[in-house]
Formats: structure tokens, sequence, C-alpha cells
């Protein structure tokens, strides 16, 4: 049967609640929507959605369970991203930082706005939990296709990650110009956008294999 993945609630549900939970794409869709407009959003959900083609690849290779295996590659992986998170805080900080809430900073472009989504999601210590803990919990054993299923589950989790992405870029494009015409909540919203980000990447730092 062609996804049946579909069939599966316990899939669908659980892939849900991670997808919509606070997280580095969230962030930078919502970040898109407020600074740039829905346009914008759109780039950046696809981008986070292209992010996690790299987690695919790794969990059917098996490079997943490697890196897992290994402390040195794992630590690696781990500060690479502590290091990145701290660097959207700070950039967040900025009036004319990437992730600026500003309608006057510079437009980015929608090759920008892409890499910058993919190396956010590339770094994403949640979908490095999914494809390596939870995504093999749906291959069973004597499955006769193996790579055939993951992929499609894969696939699924890869439409409802851009479609719950789009929905928060579109809605923080919808209230764009209420926030933008209250300086003092664009100062607050910088600061909480910083705030989330080094509080993700004290949360990657704490991350035992």
């Amino acid at each position: 049967m062609p996804f049946a993945s579909l069939a599966n609630p316990e899939f669908l549900i659980t892939s849900l609640i991670v997808v919509a939970s606070p997280g580095t794409g969230a962030l930078v869709t919502l970040a898109a929507g407020l600074s740039s407009g829905a346009r914008a959003s759109l780039i950046a959900a696809f981008g986070c959605t292209l992010g996690i083609v790299p987690h695919m690849l790794a969990a059917i290779t098996g490079l997943a369970a490697l890196l897992h295996a290994s402390a040195v590659a794992f630590d690696a992986v781990k500060y690479a991203g502590v290091a990145y998170l701290l660097y959207m805080a700070w950039m967040s900080l900025q009036e004319r930082g990437a992730l600026a809430i500003d309608a006057t900073s510079p437009p980015r472009t929608a090759r920008e706005i892409v890499v910058h989504a993919v190396l956010v999601n590339l770094l994403n210590p949640k979908l490095s939990i999914f494809f390596l803990a939870f995504l093999p919990q749906f291959i069973a054993r004597d499955e006769p296709r193996p790579t055939h299923l993951m992929v499609e589950l894969s696939l699924v989790f890869m439409a409802m990650t851009f479609a719950v992405f789009a929905v928060y870029g579109v809605f923080a494009a919808a209230v764009r110009d209420c926030v933008l015409a209250r300086p003092r909540v664009l100062q607050w919203m910088r600061r909480g956008f910083a705030a989330a980000f080094v509080g993700l990447g004290a949360k990657l730092a704490l991350v035992q294999r």
C-alpha cells in the first residue's frame, strides 16, 4: 500500500508533536515572516524541510548510528550546533542581523534564506534524535523493504514539517505590520529570539549520547 504510514495514527500524531514543538526551524520561519513577509516565510519553511534530507540519508545509510557510537564525532557535531545557535542569538540582537525583525533591513535573497534554513536544521539535535531513536521503531524486523518504508516515513515527516512551518510563517507575516509599528515590541521580539536560541544551545550542550 503506497504511503502506508498515513494509516498509522501513532506515527502521525507523534511526528506532529515533534514538528510543532518549538525549535530552531520554527523560530527561523517566524523571523522570516515577521521581517520579510509571507513569501520569505514559505521559502524559509522550504529550506527547513530541505534540511531534513541529510538526517534522512544518515539514518538510511547508518551514519546516524555511527555518529551515536563515536563520542568524538558526537561531541564535534553537538558543539558545532551550540556555537551556531549562540551565533544566531547574537545576530538576533543586532538591528541589521540576519534575523532582525525590521522592515527597513535589506531583504535577503531566496538563496540566502534557503541556505540559512538548511544550516539551521542540519545542526538541529531534535531531528538527529528523531531519525536515530524514533523513526526505526516503525520499521518492523520482518519488514521486506525497510529502506523503502524509511524513505516513505521520512517524506511524510517532511511534508508535515513544511505544512506546519508554513502556517507559522504565514501567521507571523499576517501580524507583521502590527509588530513593526511598535518599536518596543520589536525590541522584545529580538530579545525573545535571542533568549530562545541561547536556551536551545544550552539544552543541546547538555545532551548526552
